[in-house]
């Protein structure tokens, strides 16, 4: 045998990481499937919780932990647990804790899949569902029934941005021994923090803002309850519902300007807010900071003045309008998504709440002229000139069926 062939074989997973007197400034990507125990006690000694360690990454993984360890701090948790996806988070728990014969009280503002979830598929595992307005506490109390197990809200709501008094409605779901689960994506932990309030599980959509980049997609849930906590992590190793190594490594370096990111697009959001009102062509901007939104009050005294990113404003003129603004705004990404660096555009109509029917969409504002917008942290004179010549041109396309609509 030649002593290549002996090099070759010895280089078979026979390598050991170099020992090092330091640390790592930044955490590596660790993208093992598989970590090697010492022997079967070593292995009993982890799974038993003997000994912390991993042994197979659909189970947990240092990236993910270190993620989920960051985002606890923030929202003032123990045990989250990081998962692949935003919806995955809300799957895992509502899996958790959900059993056939139970009934689940969703908020009638909530994302278009989550209200997929609630509505189509809870109730093919024998879970029933009823939706109440969260901006309204006893239409929640009044929706409760001896076998209501979970109600889901979220802090603002994804696209009307209605915002939901939590700690009433916590206090309602403790009267009744009901769990409170909140997704705090719009909000962040930056701004409120639901565990503080009464919540019970709070999950987020890592993907948007905390990640920051549209680079990533994840989720994250935590439980007050250990016993909780503990059968959701079981529950996201079960149904495979692990987040990638890589993803939590770019979410992790993305969280570390979360605070600068939130603030310059909060700031930028607010002003933004205030210019759409005086733009001819807008008839109607939404955004829980201006004082004639229906919840002005409730998010000054809920979130102290953060009233976050996200702006939605309303065009007449229909499809056609619509369809020409987002042509005249080449710049602004036309994307299902929020919380990116930038600033992005969505049609809710067209993209998250496609699934409702027109009366259904009607019902909650989302006409066909409704937008999103998820602000950034770009130059705001620029993101206000870019937005003015669209809305002017989408006016000018809404003109010509305003005419005739006045004729007949």
């Amino acid at each position: 045998m030649s002593d290549r062939d002996d090099e070759s074989r010895s280089i078979v997973r026979r390598s050991r990481m170099p020992e090092n007197s330091f640390r790592p400034v930044v955490t590596p990507v660790m993208p093992s499937v598989v970590y090697a125990a010492g022997s079967p006690d070593a292995l009993d000694d982890m799974y038993e919780g003997r000994a912390p360690g991993y042994a197979y990454a659909r189970e947990g993984h240092p990236n993910a932990d270190v993620l989920a360890s960051k985002i606890d701090w923030l929202e003032g948790a123990e045990g989250g647990v990081v998962t692949a996806s935003g919806m995955a988070a809300i799957s895992a728990a509502l899996f958790a804790v959900l059993s056939e014969g139970d009934h689940v009280i969703g908020g009638t503002q909530l994302y278009g899949r989550t209200l997929r979830m609630l509505r189509q598929e809870l109730p093919r595992f024998g879970v029933r569902v009823s939706l109440a307005d969260p901006a309204d506490p006893t239409a929640i109390a009044a929706a409760i029934r001896p076998e209501t197990r979970v109600i889901v809200i979220e802090t603002v709501s994804n696209p009307a941005l209605r915002v939901a008094d939590i700690p009433a409605i916590a206090r309602i779901a403790a009267e009744h021994e009901v769990l409170l689960l909140v997704d705090n994506t719009f909000t962040t932990p930056r701004a409120f923090r639901p565990f503080d309030h009464g919540a019970d599980i709070v999950v987020h959509s890592v993907t948007k803002l905390l990640a920051g980049h549209s680079d990533a997609t994840l989720g994250y849930v935590a439980a007050r309850d250990p016993e909780i906590a503990q059968a959701i992590s079981d529950t996201v190793a079960t149904w495979g519902m692990t987040a990638s190594p890589f993803d939590c490594w770019l979410a992790e370096r993305g969280l570390h300007s979360f605070a600068v990111r939130f603030d310059r697009a909060q700031e930028n959001a607010e002003e933004l807010a205030h210019f759409l009102e005086d733009v001819p062509g807008v008839s109607q901007v939404i955004y829980p900071g201006l004082s004639d939104h229906p919840d002005h009050a409730l998010a000054q005294r809920l979130f102290n003045g953060n009233c976050g990113n996200m702006v939605s404003f309303v065009l007449p003129g229909g499809r056609a309008a619509a369809n020409t603004l987002v042509e005249a705004a080449p710049n602004i990404a036309f994307a299902p998504t929020l919380g990116d660096i930038g600033t992005t555009l969505s049609h809710p109509a067209s993209s998250s709440h496609r699934a409702l029917s027109a009366a259904e969409r009607d019902a909650l504002g989302l006409v066909e002229g409704f937008f999103r917008v998820s602000v950034g942290i770009e130059d705001i004179e620029l993101l206000k000139a870019e937005l003015e010549t669209a809305i002017e041109a989408a006016s000018r396309a809404a003109a010509p069926r305003n005419l005739r609509e006045e004729r007949a």
